[in-house]
């Protein structure tokens, strides 16, 4: 991808060595650690140690306090490490002085996120979505990025008097340079976002077009790696890429699926959440995410043989709420059943949601359980009909297709005889041919 970040692009490197920090209790500690390793992995770093401090703020300059930076700089020279990760989103002033602090590189918890995203994105859409969210991170962190971004004439390096005129008033070669990328960067960031608009609107079409066909539309959401797109292969008949890895699914799919009796719904499989997921990044992606939130239906995924299943759904819950889409209709699916070993774990998630079905998308287990959940559903906001329809006046019969489904239909000498579910709004269009309700 030819961008102005890719300059600046600081990701995890295949070969480097990572010490992983975090701000948390010991009681946090081996999950915080064991899901920032997975996303250090994924970007393609190896994990050689970690440093933890059970410290309720973070240091308003070196984000650790000062004899852990110490000790953690000893740490990083007796490993050999090369790049530190941080469990969280630190400041520019942090992060410079971290960098300052070690002999090695510092990456936060939000970057290494995007990097993963600029990895994985394949199409032009997704590419364009993970620039924008980088360039959104990168902007107020140019002096962070590179000394040679913040240089002064005269000053021999950053700090403080970094983005200042120099002594004579005359502004240095290396802050004109901050400027320049500054000032590319948000030409930059001006024209993603009205690439972004056109796929928004583009979107928009061909929801609207999707409507006028009358099919459902069913979104699968939940944290990464629960096993959304093995979920819609299992659905759909596809053959979406899985594999055991973060983010596995960065660019939107959306499939045909028979669920059951004649009805067909789209399901479309898009990003995975996380905990502290990037806001610049559900920014950027809020046009795909918009998937979500026009859907009929969600089909919340979750990983239920995770150590924490609660708290990973409490954060799904947590995007929902920033989309807008936290109220919808919804079904619960408990996928990895066959890998829970503590009985109690699965009554105690079904009880979040009074509509859970326990599912295994790779062994294909409990998927007819779940298909009927899912006609249930959209079954609930129709009427049961049958109609008697005079074959001069068949646009009748198509109504029923495009505001419901036909659950059957018989053609007889005068009439056409037809089992249908239409929604309310049309009811009274087919008060005049309906002969009984069920």
């Amino acid at each position: 991808m030819n961008e102005p970040y890719a300059e600046n692009r600081n990701g995890a490197s295949p070969h480097e060595r990572a010490v992983l920090v975090a701000l948390c209790s010991e009681s946090e500690a081996d999950q915080r650690l064991a899901e920032l390793a997975a996303l250090t992995t994924t970007a393609g770093a190896e994990v050689v140690g970690h440093l933890v401090q059970p410290r309720r703020r973070a240091h308003p300059a070196t984000y650790l306090g000062r004899g852990k930076v110490e000790e953690l700089h000893a740490l990083t020279l007796q490993l050999g490490a090369d790049l530190l990760i941080v469990d969280d989103e630190i400041t520019p002033v942090q992060f410079r002085n971290l960098g300052d602090s070690l002999d090695a590189r510092v990456l936060d918890r939000s970057e290494l996120i995007l990097d993963i995203f600029a990895q994985r994105a394949r199409s032009l859409e997704g590419k364009v979505q993970v620039e924008l969210a980088q360039l959104s991170y990168l902007l107020p962190r140019l002096i962070g990025h590179g000394k040679e971004m913040s240089q002064i004439a005269g000053t021999g390096g950053g700090g403080a008097g970094a983005g200042r005129a120099g002594p004579s008033g005359v502004r240095g070669a290396g802050e004109t340079k901050l400027e320049l990328d500054r000032r590319r960067l948000r030409h930059r960031v001006v024209v993603l976002r009205r690439r972004l608009e056109k796929v928004r609107q583009r979107r928009g079409r061909e929801r609207a077009a999707r409507k006028r066909g009358r099919l459902a539309t069913v979104a699968l959401v939940g944290y990464t790696n629960a096993g959304k797109s093995t979920l819609l292969n299992a659905l759909a008949g596809s053959d979406v890429a899985t594999t055991d890895r973060l983010f596995e699914t960065v660019d939107p799919t959306i499939r045909r699926a028979d669920i059951g009796d004649g009805l067909e719904v789209l399901i479309s499989d898009t990003v995975g959440f996380i905990e502290r997921l990037p806001h610049h990044l559900i920014a950027a992606f809020r046009a795909t995410l918009e998937e979500v939130a026009e859907a009929d239906l969600l089909v919340h995924v979750v990983d239920a043989s995770n150590p924490d299943p609660l708290q990973q759904m409490a954060a799904v819950r947590e995007v929902l709420e920033e989309l807008e889409a936290h109220e919808k209709p919804a079904i619960l699916a408990l996928n990895k059943c066959d890998l829970v070993q503590d009985e109690g774990v699965l009554p105690r998630l079904a009880r979040e949601d009074e509509l859970a079905v326990r599912i295994s998308a790779l062994r294909g287990t409990g998927l007819d359980a779940l298909r009927e959940a899912i006609a249930g559903r959209i079954s609930a906001g129709l009427i049961a009909v049958t109609l008697h329809i005079p074959y001069d006046k068949m646009e009748v019969l198509g109504l029923s297709h495009a505001h419901g489904r036909v659950l059957s239909s018989r053609y007889e000498a005068d009439k056409v005889v037809a089992e249908v579910e239409v929604e309310r709004e049309v009811y009274g269009q087919l008060r005049d041919y309906i002969v009984a309700e069920t």
